[in-house]
Order: structure tokens, then C-alpha cells, then sequence
């Protein structure tokens, strides 16, 4: 098994690089979400080799908290690597970790913008699974605040899909603005 991978990225992609290891390039999936993963940027991976009939397929995270968390998803019925890995794409640990403490799939579906079933499913299973976990400060936090999420409530209330409504208030600059002025700027920009 393929626990760690450290070298030089040589392509990036929005889920997936290409790191160079002694000359030897190694196709990893990633949740790349900032695009913090750069050419030429020299890392280290914790990884999990996902071994399938027809494909080995190697999943990187920049943390042990992010491969611990694919590996809390892989145990959800009906997700697989890639599915763990889109979850991961759109929503942190922490944010995950937060939302089944809570036992709150809506919280979930609305921050991160994930399938509302699947939300279901997630918080369901990680409820009892994440209950010692601690939000680790490695981990990027969430962007979003709780006037950004009640803009975005407003935004679905005007009849706005959810995923118009969060690009749009993420796209808005002003975090201490209020829901009235985040509503009206997010609306100039749709």
C-alpha cells in the first residue's frame, strides 16, 4: 500500500496532478478546491490506492485529517473514492466534522452546495463516527458566515437555485456586509 508520496507536481488539473517522484510521475486524484496545488510546488501526500478489477487508482490529501475523513466516506453505502472525493472537492472536514456533531444535513447542503440525499446519507453515518473529532487548524476553515448563509436563504427565497446563490454570495468581496447588502450585490452580478 501507498501511504505517502513526496515530489514535485508537474500537472495540475481541478481533480487531479501529476507528481514527479524520482522521475516517476504518478497520476493522483485531489480535492484541489483553492487551487492551492501548483506547478513546479514540491509536496508531500498522504494517499490511499484504491484497487479495482479493471484500475488502481491513487487518491492524494495535503493533511492526515483529509485521508482520514475519505476513509470515514468510503464506509457510506454507495460512495465510492470518487464520490468521497467530489464530497472533499466541496466541503472541508471541518465543515463535515461540524455539520454531523450537529446532526444537520440541511447545514451541510447549504454551505457546501452537495446533493441534499447525500447530505442525508453523510451526517447520518459520520453522526456517531466523528463525536471525538476536533476541527484540526491544518484544515482550511469555511468561508462562509452566518449572514452569507441566510443571503443565501434569501437569494432561494427569490427563487434562485442554491448553487447560483452560494457562487454568488462566495463571489461577493464584503464578509462584514449584511444580508440586505450582500442580497442586493449578489443580485447585480446574476
Amino acid at each position: 500500500m501507498i501511504r505517502t508520496l513526496t515530489g514535485t507536481i508537474t500537472h495540475t488539473d481541478t481533480q487531479s496532478i501529476v507528481l514527479n517522484v524520482h522521475d516517476v510521475g504518478y497520476l493522483v486524484g485531489i480535492p484541489n478546491m483553492d487551487g492551492a496545488l501548483q506547478e513546479n510546488d514540491t509536496i508531500t501526500l498522504h494517499t490511499y490506492l484504491a484497487v479495482r478489477e479493471t484500475a488502481l487508482t491513487l487518491f492524494g490529501f495535503t493533511s492526515q485529517m483529509e485521508l482520514d475523513m475519505f476513509e470515514l466516506l468510503l464506509n457510506i453505502p454507495k460512495i465510492g473514492p470518487k464520490s468521497a472525493l467530489q464530497i472533499l472537492c466541496q466541503a472541508t472536514p471541518n465543515l463535515l466534522i461540524e455539520a454531523a456533531q450537529k446532526n444537520d444535513a440541511v447545514y451541510l447542503h447549504k454551505i457546501s452546495g452537495i446533493g441534499k440525499k447525500t447530505c442525508e446519507n453523510t451526517v447520518m453515518y459520520l453522526h456517531g463516527k466523528v463525536a471525538d473529532f476536533e476541527a484540526h487548524p491544518d484544515t482550511p476553515k469555511d468561508s462562509l458566515n452566518q449572514t452569507q448563509t441566510d443571503a443565501i436563504d434569501a437569494l432561494v427565497a427569490l427563487g434562485y437555485d442554491l448553487s447560483t446563490a452560494r457562487e454568488s454570495i462566495k463571489n461577493v468581496s464584503d464578509k462584514d456586509a449584511t444580508v440586505n447588502s450582500l442580497v442586493t450585490q449578489a443580485l447585480k452580478t446574476i
